[in-house]
């Protein structure tokens, strides 16, 4: 008898584990398989039957589900869902998950394989199985300042931490809200959708992350760093600087925005050049460098690079085979050279912090259903970009940007800011894009706790001052933000 109780107890125990796997393997592996069948209904309503576990800032959940009395059992609810789309994205009965909400889905839904246990006890305790949380790295603080700083404006920011790469800020405008996509209402659901779909503003495009445009004059971060790098050059370096410059092979002329010279005798130093945004001085030294040194440079910054944060973020661009005229163009930002905000706020970021450059990500921890940390984020080192003693030169020529050059609307009293403007130019009667790089602290290599980038797409004027204007102040509200918080 004993013998075949412990035959009986073997064999259920197994079919136990068998189930169990089963589950596991339908709800994460399969998931989106049986999603996609027609006829999933009842799949649906096992999914919504579990609760979804939250997404979270700090203590503060801004994506939970929360019960209701219709067949699916839990309704997933954001709290400023506009301002934290890009990061949370959506859960939708009808198109499936994007964003965190995708990426970080065998969590929240509790399909884990490191949540086995507690499945276990939830279905020996005749409870439902549990969603585990994600905790984010987004400053609450900053969010909003970029969020309100673009007021409804085409455009984008990104915020990290120089010293871990921990993503600050992440705001895409114009927005959405995921509340009009994770309703119950079906018809609602895919109304608001098409709506979205159609908005010539591109709502739902994750614009921080996958949005590359040319960068302009920010990219004369690179270039820079490109001749510090050589050992040909110095801040102090005498480089030209003329009102025009004849690009080779061709009868066209490369103007400054300002239409004079950068100094006396049409030349200046490598700082002012960076300081006043001369073209015509970091064209002559995109030539004189060569397009394979510039490209060898963006890359240690990350362009080429598709980084995943977990969301996957487009890879940024520097042309692969430039000819001299396109070389000179190149140097200042514009022809080919495209980017994402989060690639420029990597490029300041690997400056201020000593040259070397951290991968981005979004996701600080992964929890249990109690909220127990299962894993933290581990700081990732991606290139040492450039040597501490040139990264602290050239954050010196950012402050200068800021303190006596085209930035001065990031100036933030009390605070040492480095930073750099930039104006992309498009098609003759296209409103150029305006953007600006800011580092904060800058007073010393290592110190900043911040790099932001910020572009409004098309909301240029046609002059360096654009990108000041216009772009600076988002940054320098998204700098205090943080340095405050």
């Amino acid at each position: 008898m004993i013998r075949s109780l412990r035959r009986l107890s073997l064999v259920l125990g197994v079919l136990l584990v068998a189930l169990l796997a089963n589950l596991t393997y339908l709800q994460y592996f399969a998931a989106a398989d049986i999603r996609a069948q027609s006829g999933n209904s009842r799949v649906l309503l096992e999914e919504y039957s579990r609760e979804r576990g939250p997404i979270l800032l700090g203590s503060t959940a801004i994506a939970s589900s929360i019960p209701t009395k219709d067949q699916l059992k839990y309704l997933r609810q954001y709290s400023n869902g506009a301002l934290y789309a890009p990061a949370t994205g959506f859960y939708s009965v009808v198109y499936g998950a994007t964003g965190i909400e995708r990426t970080e889905d065998a969590v929240l839904a509790g399909s884990d394989d490191r949540f086995f246990v507690d499945r276990v006890q939830q279905l020996f305790a005749g409870r439902g199985v549990r969603g585990g949380a994600v905790r984010l790295t987004l400053d609450p603080a900053a969010q909003k300042a970029a969020y309100d700083g673009l007021a409804g404006r085409t455009g984008a920011v990104a915020a990290i931490d120089p010293r871990t790469g921990a993503i600050l800020a992440l705001v895409s405008s114009p927005s959405f809200d995921p509340n009009k996509l994770s309703s119950h209402d079906v018809a609602g659901i895919r109304t608001a959708y098409n709506a979205y779909l159609k908005d010539p503003g591109q709502p739902m495009l994750n614009r921080p992350l996958v949005m590359t445009l040319p960068p302009g004059s920010t990219f004369k971060l690179v270039t820079a760093a490109a001749a510090l790098e050589s050992g040909r050059y110095t801040p102090s370096t005498v480089v030209p600087g003329p009102a025009k410059l004849k690009l080779p092979d061709t009868t066209r002329e490369l103007n400054n925005w300002s239409g004079t010279a950068c100094g006396p005798g049409n030349k200046t130093t490598l700082a002012n050049a960076l300081a006043i945004s001369c073209n015509t001085a970091f064209a002559s030294i995109g030539l004189d460098l060569g397009a394979d040194a510039i490209r060898t440079q963006a890359e240690k910054f990350g362009f080429g690079t598709s980084f995943e944060v977990p969301l996957r973020a487009a890879a940024s661009r520097f042309p692969a085979d430039p000819d001299l005229p396109q070389t000179a163009m190149s140097a200042i930002g514009q022809y080919d050279v495209a980017a994402t905000a989060l690639q420029m706020a990597m490029v300041g970021a690997g400056i201020a912090d000593n040259g070397q450059v951290m991968s981005p990500y979004l996701v600080s921890q992964t929890l249990s259903p109690d909220l127990a940390v299962l894993a933290n984020a581990e700081p990732t080192p991606f290139a040492q970009a450039m040597s501490p003693a040139n990264a602290s030169a050239l954050l010196g020529m950012m402050v200068g940007v800021v303190d006596h050059g085209t930035g001065s609307n990031a100036r933030i009293p009390g605070v040492v800011v480095g930073g750099k403007t930039g104006t992309a130019q498009q098609a003759p009667g296209q409103p150029p894009h305006a953007w600006f790089v800011g580092v904060a602290p800058a007073d010393r290599p290592g110190a900043a706790q911040v790099a932001v980038a910020v572009v409004l797409q098309n909301g240029g004027g046609a002059a360096e001052v654009s990108g000041n204007k216009l772009a600076a102040p988002i940054a320098r509200a998204v700098m205090e933000a943080i340095l405050t918080s």
